[in-house]
């Protein structure tokens, strides 16, 4: 996959790439990240990427010259139809309070991609006529302000990259994490509702499960029995509904979200019972 970040700060990034998965990916080939300033692509001499909006208003825009010429330059891209009806494995993105939010589904999404190019706001904005024309899609990753779309650039490229095959050591960890909401049972293949979680509990689209290492016993804090008796029934069944739980306590709109199993569903209502041990 090739990443392309236009920012007017390049050297936000260079801690961003130098460590962790993003880094093995590039090195092994399997990402290649290229960091384009901005400024590089203004005409006057004080290198201006920013105006005031028409119409009036608080703060600056960031100019659609500089973005333009910038991303003409990179070649390469496929023409914006092409991106958007999906002939094209590419995308353009703008990074912005009004995008669509980033979730695991969107990140999956976009790992499949061979190219993306992530544009990062500034100020007030993008002048809109960069996501009317240039871009074909626009992303927030919350439901928040940041000064800028460089943090939320880095935050995409870390949650994509992970997924591209070969990123990740064990691949079979991106598999049951929060959010994932493919059950899978082999590559391509998508387990049914009734098959339910596998002997690892993968999320489902739920929050993860808890996890414990050695020692067993840290400063009389104990690892939960189940998890050392070696039965992987009583194990699976505990790690689905602490999981469960979890998604109800801190995040219960997700399982409006999801395609519970009759044990799920069972599993729930032990878990608001007031007898509930979790």
């Amino acid at each position: 996959m090739r990443v392309d970040i236009l920012t007017i700060f390049p050297d936000f990034f260079r801690g961003p790439l130098d460590y962790g998965i993003i880094r093995r990916a590039r090195e092994t080939g399997l990402a290649e990240v290229s960091i384009h300033d901005l400024r590089n692509f203004t005409k006057d001499k004080h290198r201006t990427v920013d105006d005031r909006p028409f119409g009036g208003g608080e703060g600056m825009v960031l100019k659609p010259e500089p973005i333009f010429e910038c991303l003409e330059s990179l070649g390469g891209l496929a023409p914006r139809a092409e991106r958007i009806n999906g002939s094209a494995k590419q995308s353009v993105i703008v990074l912005s309070p009004q995008g669509a939010r980033l979730d695991q589904a969107l990140a999956a999404e976009l790992s499949t991609l061979e190219r993306i190019v992530l544009i990062c706001g500034r100020y007030e904005g993008v002048d809109d006529r960069v996501s009317e024309h240039l871009a074909d899609r626009e992303v927030s990753i919350g439901d928040y302000v940041l000064s800028g779309g460089e943090l939320g650039a880095a935050v995409i490229l870390d949650t994509v990259v992970r997924l591209i095959p070969g990123a990740v050591g064990n691949e079979a960890s991106t598999r049951q994490e929060s959010f994932t909401e493919q059950l899978f049972a082999g590559e391509g293949a998508r387990a049914t509702p009734e098959s339910g979680p596998s002997s690892t509990c993968v999320s489902g689209g739920l929050l993860d499960y808890p996890h414990y290492t050695r020692p067993a016993d840290f400063r009389g804090m104990a690892v939960p029995e189940v998890l050392v008796n070696g039965n992987h029934e009583d194990i699976r069944r505990w790690r689905r509904k602490t999981a469960l739980a979890k998604t109800l306590r801190n995040r219960p709109d997700l399982l409006e979200r999801v395609t519970l199993t009759d044990e799920d569903r069972e599993l729930l209502d032990e878990v608001r019972s007031p007898q509930a041990g979790i």
